[in-house]
């Protein structure tokens, strides 16, 4: 059966331009077998996935990760040349150094995953102060020029710190962010929908939409084993106790849950791309159904129908952290 492929969307004002899914990793390799997440990868490229995140996340003291390393052999295995994809990893301010910025652990990264640049890198939480906002534009406008990465973005910072990213790059004459990656979905729309990032997405940021499925709740499960990210407002058993609803609406409209959660993401105009996860074909196939779902139903009234299920709404500043 031939498919159409997966749409392609500019990030920001960069020269990036990816397909409207990243296939995230958030450790999924070390779990798998390899031979199937090749076949998985190859079944992603050969249906227009284009960007592959492989940022890290393990703290100080803690096991070790290495999905990274893990991709590096997937993608050769694959039979997937560099220039098929575009890569995108993590940086920290926990590792900023005063001497070099982030090229030392970029260059870590690189050396893990087997490659010489990355296309994106995203900037983890803003837990620092003690970083100038101007020396972090400067050192990624650095690596930049040097060939080391493409464009650059930032994950779940305020929109007055993106703001002022912005400006300062204006001023210098340096990139700026191109792309603000953001927990978004049926749940957890108040910081995206709200005015704060409105203004920035009118000067030509783009979001990646990011924990879509609240960690598999909004895939339809009551429970789960998986780790899940932050709860921002206190709204997880809210999203817990709406779960059966929501998995009656997707059956109305002839969609699985996953399919529901992935497609409202993909209806807000700022969207270049949303983040998830797969570990398998059947579950990559499936969730590549949400563009079906999109083009079927239509964007306004899948919107108008999920609209019940927005349990952030006064509970978060549309500010952001």
């Amino acid at each position: 059966m031939t498919h159409p492929p997966v749409p392609q969307r500019r990030i920001g004002q960069s020269e990036l331009t990816s397909s409207v899914f990243a296939l995230g990793s958030w450790h999924i390799y070390d779990r798998m077998h390899f031979e199937d997440s090749v076949k998985m990868v190859r079944t992603a490229i050969d249906r227009g996935i284009t960007l592959f995140d492989v940022g890290v996340y393990a703290a100080p003291g803690s096991p070790p990760a290495f999905t990274d390393v893990l991709f590096s052999a997937i993608i050769r295995a694959a039979g997937v040349a560099r220039d098929e994809y575009l890569l995108s990893e993590k940086l920290w301010l926990e590792g900023w150094d005063d001497s070099t910025g982030f090229r030392s652990q970029l260059d870590g990264a690189l050396f893990r995953v087997g490659a010489e640049h990355a296309d994106l890198v995203v900037l983890g939480d803003l837990r620092r102060d003690d970083v100038a906002l101007r020396d972090i534009v400067t050192n990624l406008a650095e690596l930049q020029r040097d060939g080391l990465i493409r464009a650059w973005g930032v994950n779940n910072w305020s929109a007055s710190n993106v703001q002022a990213l912005l400006d300062i790059a204006a001023t210098e004459g340096l990139p700026g962010p191109a792309m603000a990656q953001l927990k978004y979905s049926v749940s957890r729309r108040s910081i995206p929908d709200g005015a704060p990032f409105a203004k920035l997405w009118d000067q030509g940021l783009s979001m990646q939409a990011s924990d879509v499925m609240e960690g598999g709740y909004l895939a339809g499960k009551i429970a789960t084993d998986r780790e899940v990210g932050r709860d921002p407002g206190g709204i997880r058993e809210r999203i817990i106790i709406d779960v059966p609803a929501f998995v009656t609406l997707a059956e109305e409209l002839g969609a699985t849950p996953a399919q529901l959660a992935i497609a409202f993401t993909l209806t807000h105009p700022a969207t270049a791309n949303t983040l998830f996860g797969a570990s398998s074909v059947a579950q990559l196939e499936a969730n590549l159904g949400s563009l079906e779902l999109l083009d079927r139903v239509g964007a306004a009234e899948l919107r108008a129908r999920v609209e019940p299920f927005w349990a952030d709404r006064g509970l978060v500043d549309p500010e952001g952290p």
